[in-house]
């Protein structure tokens, strides 16, 4: 079995492209929440929150035949692929490195839909309504778009591993990339997810009264673990890792940030919306087997923690029931907002630049802990911690869970 490396990251956030970009929002200790006013023409919506990259627009040098097959999300995906490809020294002169083109390296992503506004298309065709459906809408509705579109913009010929599972698009995207590369079926992937804020999406959580309506208060929201919190925001963006073998890394003097040393997953198997603290445990003691690990050598976690009420005190319940009371802890939604199919992505990112820098950034407004919340060790403020272990966890509708391990690499 082969040691698996991480040799680059790219990102499109609300706080910006490059990690200096997105330290600089972390260290003002202020999130990228704001009142989305275009969501007051929809009546029965009641939050109007979400944490939006402001004025995007896709890298000029794009054209417009590239352009033509993507929607919004994928977009954030191709150039987050492209800007992690850079970061890995795998993208010279405007291009790809040629000989990667020959199947040596794959993609994996996903994200909780495709663009929605080619499903709006689409419906209109359906219900006889005049609309611009043409041969590329359904390639930016399709569920595996941010997939297809950055191994086709990139002529990447190795496998492709489609991770449309919500919340754990991009965790899983990880994982499977991992396995792929450790059991020796490929020696590098692309590996993340991404999302496009939709109202759509802010409707399908409000109708479970799971959206934040602080709407007079966007900053102070969301505030995952604490008691007076009151639902998730949504946020938007993509992120993606170059992963490969320590030998292919080494081969090539790639700058190596951080191993991936262990995966767990797992599904409650019991209810499409309520999360099992029980299985959530299991997919953390997965990694922790997986890497050989025992739990009190994890240094930090970062939790899902979405600032839903159930979702808070199940994911704290599992965590102690494995780790104890000291073990460090944080939300970085409380920055971003729930960036669903990319939030597994980056936030593994954001864990292992924080691991490599011993600099922990808290959970926004955590001010009053839930007293039915496990007790942990909660960030409240930014903390220096040394450790060579962070573990990430993401879990989604339909009960499903993931972990990721990630160890210091100098």
């Amino acid at each position: 079995m082969r040691k698996v490396v991480v040799t680059g990251f790219g990102n499109v956030s609300a706080f910006g492209k490059s990690y200096s970009q997105i330290k600089e929002g972390l260290e003002r200790r202020q999130n990228a929440v704001c009142y989305i006013k275009e969501w007051d023409r929809i009546k029965e919506l009641n939050t109007r929150l979400a944490a939006p990259i402001l004025g995007y627009e896709p890298p000029n040098s794009w054209s417009r035949k590239e352009l033509r097959s993507m929607g919004r999300v994928a977009q954030f995906a191709v150039e987050a692929a492209g800007l992690a490809l850079k970061d890995a020294g795998l993208y010279e002169d405007d291009d790809i490195v040629p000989n990667l083109r020959d199947g040596r390296m794959g993609v994996a992503a996903g994200s909780s839909t495709g663009s929605t506004d080619a499903v709006c298309s689409a419906v209109k065709l359906l219900l006889d309504m005049p609309s611009d459906f043409n041969a590329n809408t359904y390639i930016k509705m399709m569920p595996h778009t941010t997939a297809a579109n950055i191994a086709i913009f990139y002529g990447l010929k190795g496998r492709i591993i489609p991770t449309s599972s919500a919340c754990t698009s991009a965790s899983h995207a990880i994982g499977y990339s991992y396995e792929a590369i450790k059991y020796g079926m490929i020696d590098m992937m692309l590996a993340g997810g991404a999302e496009e804020l939709c109202p759509s999406e802010a409707y399908v959580f409000d109708k479970l009264y799971a959206t934040s309506c602080k709407n007079d208060t966007p900053h102070l929201s969301p505030a995952p673990f604490d008691a007076n919190r009151d639902g998730l925001v949504l946020g938007e963006g993509g992120s993606m890792l170059v992963l490969e073998s320590e030998e292919s890394a080494l081969k090539r003097g790639a700058r190596i940030y951080a191993q991936v040393v262990g995966f767990g997953s797992t599904c409650d198997g019991a209810h499409i919306t309520r999360p099992q603290s029980a299985t959530m445990k299991e997919a953390m003691s997965l990694a922790l087997k997986d890497a050989n690990l025992k739990p009190s050598e994890i240094g930090y976690i970062n939790a899902h923690a979405t600032a839903t009420k159930q979702g808070d005190i199940a994911e704290s319940i599992a965590t102690n029931e494995l780790f104890g009371d000291n073990v460090a802890i944080s939300s970085l939604k409380s920055y971003f907002g729930h960036t669903l199919g990319a939030c597994g992505a980056l936030e593994s990112f954001l864990s292992v630049m924080m691991m490599k820098q011993s600099r922990f950034y808290p959970t926004l407004n955590l001010l009053n802990l839930d007293s039915e919340c496990a007790k942990l060790r909660y960030l409240q403020d930014i903390e220096n911690i040394t450790t060579d272990y962070v573990m990430n966890n993401n879990f989604a509708f339909g009960g499903v869970n993931t972990s990721l391990i990630f160890k210091n690499y100098s």
